[in-house]
């Protein structure tokens, strides 16, 4: 008896092969990224071959170049999915298109990174930022496209909201700034800081209800000289 070759294996055959073979390609492009960022979080991106990443993942030489196109590709995949687990898109626009006062959202979002600072064992996400961001390299440009400003937009227009100015304006963007960094610097730190220095830290609950306060209240300041005085008329109206 003849045997059907695979063109003439029936449609439903063939389209669940095709669907097999996409699971498979897409499990072992994952695989390869999770690989490839523990990899670049312990060496760096100049010190991490695709040899030796190929070689942690089981896979060939190939995989990369046909998943990621080459290893400067495969790191700009790794910058955005480190990017992702510090917080991701989804988070920050469900986060902002909800109803209700900005403070509530920027306080759910800052407490969010206070406490994944107060883990005892940051993902590989947070190294792997740290080390571009202290020794920046050609992938910075698609980080910052990608990722972080889109991000930056949304968490501007929460503090605009706050501050009752544009989200553009420059004192919104300096807000951001002083409202971020102290938790990025939380998380970077290292753990003996919490629990030898300043030992009071590993309080996240209270952390976080004392940052929210010097973070609103720095920011209700700065607003307060950004907006420009009322009008001399408006002023006497009031008076009345």
């Amino acid at each position: 008896m003849a045997t059907r070759s695979s063109t003439t294996r029936p449609p439903a055959v063939r389209e669940g092969a095709a669907r097999v073979q996409r699971t498979d390609g897409s499990t072992t492009r994952l695989h390869i990224l999770e690989t490839a960022g523990q990899l670049f979080a312990e060496r760096g991106f100049a010190e991490s071959t695709s040899k030796e990443i190929c070689t942690r993942a089981g896979t060939n030489m190939a995989a990369v170049n046909y998943h990621f196109g080459s290893r400067d590709g495969l790191y700009e995949a790794v910058l955005i999915e480190a990017h992702r687990q510090l917080v991701s898109m989804d988070e920050l626009i469900s986060l902002a298109s909800e109803a209700g006062d900005p403070r509530l959202k920027l306080r759910a979002f800052l407490t969010h990174l206070v406490e994944m600072g107060s883990q005892p064992k940051a993902p590989w996400g947070f190294r792997v930022v740290l080390r571009e961001a202290l020794s920046p390299s050609p992938a910075l440009p698609t980080l910052i496209r990608q990722a972080v400003l889109p991000k930056a937009r949304l968490i501007r227009g929460l503090i605009g909201g706050i501050m009752g100015l544009p989200e553009d304006h420059p004192s919104v963007q300096r807000g951001l700034l002083f409202a971020v960094l102290p938790c990025i610097v939380m998380t970077v730190a290292p753990k003996n800081l919490r629990n030898e220095v300043l030992p009071a830290l590993k309080d996240t609950e209270g952390l976080a209800d004392d940052l929210m306060r010097y973070v609103f209240a720095g920011l209700d300041a700065i607003a307060k000289e950004a907006k420009p005085p009322a009008p001399a008329a408006a002023r006497a109206g009031k008076r009345r």
